[in-house]
């Protein structure tokens, strides 16, 4: 990195986790084992809606999104658009039914609602989804440092995945989601900060002040949003995107344990529903901040003659735009640049992982140890708690090391893609809950769970020949869900527990 040796990059990191532990310190004083997972609902709604903005963006965000830039232009604005009625529907119809309930984990409803089979069917997938989805992420930033930092130091990759997982368990451990609502405050600012240092420093590179660069932008190949004119077949659809973009939200933010969480956090229904309402606002500013990243990057790129970087795929070489925010930021730019790079890649990959961890450890506490029925000492639950919260501590350090000894980009987000069939199942289950006044046969439901996404994967797999030369994009989600909901519809019967349909309860 241009003036800086690595003692200064790991003096800075370490000023960074320290701030860390102390939040942590701060946080977990005096916490209760409830504490851990809703935080006594006592969070501010209005940190919470600014730090679930780092949850939400995650690595991915951070590293991929200004890499799509270059073959997607700003077309994944239509997505972030359907996000805002995704988060409308969760605002006014999901989170008040989680607060009428007092949920913990939010697929206890499932019980209440179908039976046993159900809430258990829905929180595995949960537990499989963020799994994968969060080792995934964590990967794609282990990736980044290991090769500009970590290499260096002469710490192999295992090495930087315990390294990694470890920091993270040290200051979630205690204080769970009371922690995360402080510590993904500072992180969101982090990334954020970083990405506007950036976006200066390269306008400043180009001669540009700072309604020059959005004017670059605006003017370039990059910035075209609205995409209608090649039909269904463009995978870039406006409408694909944005109802695709609205269930994403709906599944993603909505259905997720790790997302909800910080929201059932909150003191009331009032406070998360402002809370949900001033996130998502900021959320599409973020977006445009990464997007406006990703253009200005590959001007710039262009002008100096920077080369979009490779990996080895399978022994070939192959263009990684993930890589292209990372590369200018620490090999071309001034060295400010690059240390606010490495605090926001270090930001991002712990803003969704830390949150991720908790939720798992309180999904599999709540949904399959029962601690919210169990009545063991408080003192033997928190110990289990522990246990608990270092076994997917090692399941993720685990599923890292599998996408790394797989080594094929194709594969690993093959993987990634088939961890997102399993929200669909959620979406359907949910979605009979609220709209159909019946009851179903539980025993039933795990095998129209996993029907549903097994079809789903060969209409994708073979779309263009059974479907006219259709290309499935984001709505995949839509059919997943949908053949979900058939499915319990052929299951589903009049008779059973009484059941009321909550719907009629909650205005929009």
């Amino acid at each position: 990195m241009q003036g800086i040796s690595t003692t200064s990059i790991l003096l800075i990191l370490g000023v960074y986790f320290l701030f860390l532990m102390l939040i942590s310190y701060f946080t977990s004083a005096n916490s209760k084992n409830e504490d851990f997972f809703i935080g006594s609902r006592k969070s501010p709604w209005f940190i919470v809606a600014f730090g679930m903005i780092g949850a939400s963006l995650s690595g991915v965000t951070f590293i991929s999104v200004p890499g799509w830039v270059t073959d997607s232009q700003f077309s994944y604005m239509q997505t972030v658009l359907g996000y805002l009625l995704g988060y409308l529907v969760i605002a006014f119809v999901l989170m008040p039914m989680y607060y009428r309930l007092q949920l913990t984990s939010i697929y206890s409803y499932l019980e209440q609602r179908f039976g046993v089979r159900s809430y258990k069917t829905g929180a595995a997938y949960f537990l499989l989804s963020r799994t994968v989805g969060s080792a995934f992420r964590l990967y794609l930033v282990v990736i980044v440092l290991q090769k500009f930092l970590m290499n260096d130091l002469g710490i192999p990759f295992a090495g930087t995945i315990l390294i990694t997982i470890a920091l993270i368990w040290i200051y979630t451990y205690k204080g769970g989601i009371k922690t995360i609502i402080w510590t993904d405050t500072m992180q969101t600012a982090s990334m954020l900060i970083a990405v506007c240092t950036t976006i200066y420093f390269i306008g400043d590179g180009l001669g540009l002040s700072l309604s020059g660069i959005f004017q670059t932008v605006s003017e370039s190949e990059y910035s075209q949003i609205f995409f209608f004119e090649e039909g269904w077949s463009d995978s870039r659809n406006f409408f694909k995107q944005f109802f695709g973009g609205m269930f994403i939200a709906i599944v993603m933010t909505g259905l997720d344990q790790d997302m909800m969480q910080k929201n059932l956090s909150c003191r009331n229904i009032k406070d998360a529903q402002k809370n949900m309402m001033t996130f998502s606002i900021i959320l599409v500013f973020a977006n445009i901040l990464f997007l406006t990243l990703g253009a200005i990057l590959y001007i710039y790129a262009s002008q100096h003659g920077v080369e979009i970087p490779t990996r080895l795929v399978g022994g070939e070489p192959k263009v990684a735009t993930d890589l292209m925010y990372p590369t200018l930021a620490i090999q071309h730019l001034p060295a400010v640049v690059g240390v606010s790079f490495l605090i926001g890649l270090i930001a991002a990959a712990y803003s969704s992982a830390d949150s991720a961890l908790t939720a798992l450890t309180t999904s599999f506490c709540i949904d399959f140890l029962d601690f919210d029925k169990s009545i063991a000492p408080e003192q033997t639950k928190k110990r289990t708690r522990l246990l608990v919260h270092i076994g997917f501590s090692f399941l993720l350090f685990f599923v890292i090391m599998i996408f790394y000894y797989i080594n094929d980009d194709a594969v690993i987000e093959a993987l990634f893609k088939l961890a997102g069939y399993t929200y669909g199942p959620l979406l359907g289950l949910y979605a009979f809950g609220f709209f159909i006044n019946k009851g179903v046969n539980d025993r039933m439901i795990p095998i129209v769970c996993i029907a549903a996404p097994l079809i789903t994967y060969i209409l994708d797999s073979y779309s263009t020949t059974l479907l006219w030369g259709y290309k499935f994009g984001f709505e995949l989600l839509i059919l997943n869900g949908l053949l979900t909901f058939v499915g319990m519809l052929i299951v589903s019967r009049a008779s059973g527990k009484p059941i009321q349909n909550l719907l009629s309860k909650y205005h929009f």
